[in-house]
C-alpha cells in the first residue's frame, strides 16, 4: 500500500469499527458513551493526516479515550496543552449527542489537565524534541475508540464491561487493530498499560503474525496507578531503553 493513502485507509478502518461499536448494546451502568471520532472528527483527522502518513515501526497502543484527553479533542492521551502547543493540532469540535453535565467537552479549549497524557507527551517531548521525530517511526493508537461513563460520571474502561458485551467490543477491536497493524506495517507493539498490551499479544497470535511482530509493554501513567506517581518518567525511561525501542526516538 503507497504511504499516501495511508491516512485515508486508517481513518476508514476506524470508521468501520466505529459503525460496529455504535451497534452494540450495553448494560443500563454504560449511562453515556462519548465518540470522539464522530464530534472531534476535525482535530481527529489533522493528526492522522499530519503524523501518520507512512508506514510506522512501532505503535504505541493505549486503551481508550480519557476525559480530559482523547475525548475532549480527538487525539490519544489528548492533554490540551501539549495537543495545542507541541503537537500544534488545529480544527473544530463540536458536541457528543448526548453530554454528562459534568463532562462537558470543550475541544482544544478544555483547561483542564489530563495526568496521563501530560506524563506521557511530555516525556515524548524531552526524549524526541519535535513530534516529527517522534512520529517518523512511531505513532500512538487507541484500542478503543468510545469513551463510556455511568450516571454518575464515573469512567467505564472495555475492561469494567460486562463479560458477554465485552467479547463482542473485544472482537470488533482486535479486528480494526490487526487491520491498523498491517496497514502501518508495524514491527513493535508498546502496550501502554497491561490490558494494551494482552489486547495486542491476543491480536498478533489469533491472526498468526507473532514472527514478524513484537510485543512490549510500558507502565500506563495514570495517576490512578501507584507506582506510576513514583517516577513514571525514569521507570518508562529504561523500560524502553532496555527493549532497544529508544533508538528509534531520537
Amino acid at each position: 500500500m503507497e504511504s499516501y493513502s495511508i491516512p485515508d485507509s486508517l481513518l476508514e478502518i476506524e470508521q468501520q469499527q466505529c459503525k460496529l461499536l455504535a451497534n452494540l448494546t450495553f448494560n443500563e451502568n454504560v449511562r453515556y458513551i462519548y465518540n470522539p471520532l464522530d464530534y472531534a472528527k476535525e482535530t481527529h483527522e489533522f493528526y492522522i493526516r499530519t503524523y501518520c502518513n507512512g508506514p510506522k515501526i512501532i505503535l504505541f497502543l493505549g486503551m481508550n479515550p480519557g476525559p480530559f484527553g482523547m475525548a475532549q479533542n480527538g487525539v490519544p492521551f489528548g492533554d490540551s496543552a501539549f495537543v495545542n502547543n507541541w503537537l500544534k493540532i488545529k480544527g473544530n469540535v463540536s458536541k457528543p449527542h448526548e453530554e454528562h453535565p459534568k463532562r462537558k467537552i470543550e475541544g482544544l479549549n478544555c483547561s483542564r489537565s489530563e495526568v496521563s497524557g501530560s506524563r506521557f507527551w511530555s516525556f515524548m517531548e524531552d526524549v524526541c524534541g519535535r513530534p516529527e521525530i517522534f512520529f517518523r517511526n512511531c505513532y500512538v493508537h487507541n484500542y478503543c475508540p468510545f469513551s463510556m461513563m455511568t450516571e454518575s460520571a464515573k469512567n467505564i474502561t472495555p475492561a469494567d464491561l460486562k463479560a458477554q458485551e465485552k467479547k463482542v467490543l473485544l472482537q470488533i477491536c482486535d479486528e480494526a487493530l490487526y487491520k491498523v497493524i498491517m496497514l502501518l506495517q508495524v514491527k513493535i507493539i508498546v502496550g501502554i498499560g497491561k490490558f494494551a498490551q494482552e489486547r495486542a499479544m491476543k491480536v498478533i497470535e489469533a491472526y498468526n503474525i507473532t514472527d514478524n511482530i513484537a510485543v512490549v509493554n510500558i507502565m500506563h501513567p495514570s495517576p490512578i496507578n501507584p507506582a506510576a506517581n513514583k517516577g513514571w518518567r525514569d521507570i518508562v525511561y529504561a523500560e524502553l531503553q532496555k527493549s532497544g525501542i529508544l533508538k528509534y526516538m531520537v
